[in-house]
């Protein structure tokens, strides 16, 4: 798969870049800027962009800003967003207008090259993955939690499909079958009153409710 990276930092650049071709992307264009990562995005046509936040000339969130313009142009271009800080905010912005093909983790995740090309993977393959801080604050700002129906087991279950986990993700996170967490995630729907849709659908709803996303 083909990459963009917009990162103005040189040193992470070259970190995420090698972890990258570790992974077996091809990286068609690097930049430190929003306004090249645009330029570089409509000219290679990317499978997804790993895009700072904060970048010149304003470090607030250029980034952002750029990543909502690549999923409104470019819409099979995924895009896995990174910050140095819990910016929730951000997160909920992009999650209130796109919920396929959308990442948003902390820097610190790129040291565990494991877990950052597992998040990679399935952010390109149109999966969402919020890094877990993200969610933890995201839970702490709520005033009123309309999921109290919910077991805490389930709200684990929850939780992990946030974080983007599949069915056979969640189920090895908690060592439990397969066929348990697909219990769990019915019974969830369920509890939540949501119209009946497609399962896919459905799921994304669950995250959103789960996350105050609107």
């Amino acid at each position: 798969m083909r990459a963009v990276i917009a990162e103005d930092s040189v040193l992470l650049r070259i970190g995420v870049v090698k972890v990258l071709e570790t992974a077996g992307f091809e990286v068609v264009a690097e930049t430190g800027d929003a306004e090249a990562l645009l330029s570089a995005v409509e000219e290679h046509r990317p499978d997804i962009a790993v895009v700072d936040v904060r970048m010149p000339p304003g470090f607030t969130d250029e980034g952002v800003r750029a990543a909502l313009v690549i999923k409104r142009q470019s819409p099979r271009t995924a895009v896995l967003l990174l910050s140095q800080y819990v910016e929730e905010r951000y997160a909920a912005d992009l999650l209130s207008a796109h919920t396929s093909g959308i990442g948003y983790l902390l820097k610190q995740r790129v040291a565990d090259v494991e877990e950052f090309i597992d998040a990679l993977r399935r952010v390109a393959a149109g999966g969402t993955v919020l890094d877990p801080q993200v969610v933890s604050q995201l839970l702490v700002r709520r005033h009123s939690d309309p999921l109290d129906r919910l077991t805490p087991r389930e709200r684990e279950v929850l939780e992990l499909m946030a974080g983007g986990r599949s069915n056979a993700g969640i189920a090895a996170r908690l060592v439990v079958s397969e066929s348990a967490v697909a219990k769990h995630i019915n019974s969830i729907l369920t509890k939540l009153d949501l119209p009946r849709a497609d399962a896919d659908h459905r799921r994304v709803l669950a995250v959103l409710r789960f996350l105050g996303v609107s």
